[in-house]
């Protein structure tokens, strides 16, 4: 699947590039000062999750050792205003020497979209560098889905790092990862979250769906027509949905997926009373705020769950389409069984369980306790593990990695 529009003749200049910039790297010395580490995320247009939180560690921590540069889309302007040192443009002449001088890469969806755009098919004339894919949410939800494009970045990758022994267990069995591969380190973003740490009381709470590749060719009439659109919106203009806010004066922020921008005016034109609920797109927040400040989540299959229970913080998983998305995706969890949080297949059983929370007084998760089962480390030591593991060949001291 495309996840970014190709510009006119955009297979060609990436060829002259990706071709001059390995020339260009042949001719220049090898050795360089400092090796050089590059580092990207979200397609380049978001400073978020695992990418974002595993770079800010290594420039607190090894910037003296590495020359380390941020990947960005030229279309943005995060790196400037949030003042990002040595970001390089995606796409850039400078992007692809560096791709093959770079001692590591280290990418959170894949390279040919946050490393070096169209890479899959040259990425064996880079034979040198160490490439690791830092994930950007714990697989479980939803199913790999391998494209053929995929295949390539897959078995060049040297590190999938991995949240838990859970979690290896599904790359090495489900995605046929060599376990040598596989280094158990613990999610980087996690760091950043305080363990353990619910909410006095459920004021703040963030709505956010994940996407359906089913959805993504449907014209507007389609769309609206969908379950998708119908449940979401059956769900926020439930009157005991509406009155459980109202009389809890709690806050309700629907964050749209990334995928949803053809859509988003169809959801900004329900009529919901805005002083309760607050629509935003992926483009005007950030999600690393949004998940600090909120004191509860509402989703159906969305991977960013893990940082509410591993905060402690209650989860409804409002899960409408359940058999459709086993079929079209399947599931590494059993979706009846292994949910960490409230259950709701329907509409009145969502409002139900929103009521279990808010009027009950419960801020916490109620099945906190079984993170230790999918989550193996909660020390705030992710990104050291992580670090250390590849650059252990560099002569630093390696911990122990399980």
């Amino acid at each position: 699947m495309e996840l970014k529009r190709k510009r006119p003749f955009q297979g060609l200049t990436t060829f002259i590039k990706t071709a001059g910039a390995y020339l260009a790297a042949g001719l220049l010395p090898r050795r360089v000062k400092k090796p050089i580490i590059l580092v990207g995320g979200n397609l380049g247009e978001k400073y978020e999750d695992n990418a974002a939180a595993f770079h800010e560690y290594l420039m607190a921590n090894f910037r003296e050792r590495y020359s380390i540069h941020w990947m960005y889309d030229p279309d943005t302007d995060y790196v400037e205003k949030k003042g990002i040192e040595d970001g390089v443009p995606l796409g850039s002449f400078r992007n692809y020497l560096l791709f093959f001088r770079a001692a590591y890469t280290v990418h959170g969806h894949s390279l040919m979209y946050d490393i070096a755009p169209g890479i899959d098919k040259y990425i064996f004339w880079n034979k040198k560098t160490t490439m690791v894919h830092i994930s950007h949410g714990i697989e479980c939800f939803k199913k790999i889905l391998i494209m053929p494009e995929d295949v390539p970045l897959l078995e060049r990758c040297d590190v999938f790092n991995c949240a838990s022994r859970y979690e290896r267990g599904i790359k090495r069995d489900e995605w046929g990862m060599p376990e040598q591969k596989l280094p158990v380190t613990g999610m980087a973003r996690f760091d950043r979250l305080p363990y353990n740490s619910p909410a006095e009381k459920v004021r703040d709470i963030l709505f956010m769906m994940t996407w359906r590749e089913t959805l993504m060719d449907l014209s507007e009439e389609d769309f609206m027509a969908s379950d998708y659109f119908r449940a979401t919106e059956g769900l926020l203009k439930n009157a005991e949905f509406q009155r459980l806010l109202a009389d809890h004066d709690a806050r309700l922020k629907v964050v749209l997926h990334p995928f949803m921008k053809r859509f988003e005016d169809h959801f900004k034109r329900l009529g919901i009373d805005s002083t309760r609920m607050e629509f935003r797109t992926f483009d005007d927040i950030s999600i690393r705020e949004e998940i600090h400040r909120s004191d509860m989540l509402i989703t159906d299959y969305s991977s960013i769950f893990w940082d509410f229970v591993y905060m402690n913080r209650p989860v409804i998983f409002f899960t409408f389409d359940q058999e459709a998305f086993l079929k079209m995706r399947g599931s590494y969890l059993d979706l009846d069984k292994d949910l960490l949080g409230y259950k709701a297949r329907i509409i009145e059983e969502a409002a139900g369980a929103l009521a279990t929370v808010l009027d009950g007084g419960n801020p916490g998760n109620p099945r906190f306790e079984e993170l230790s089962e999918y989550v193996d480390f909660t020390d705030g030591k992710n990104c050291e593990r992580l670090a250390f593991h590849m650059f252990a060949k560099d002569g630093h001291a390696a911990p122990a990695v399980r």
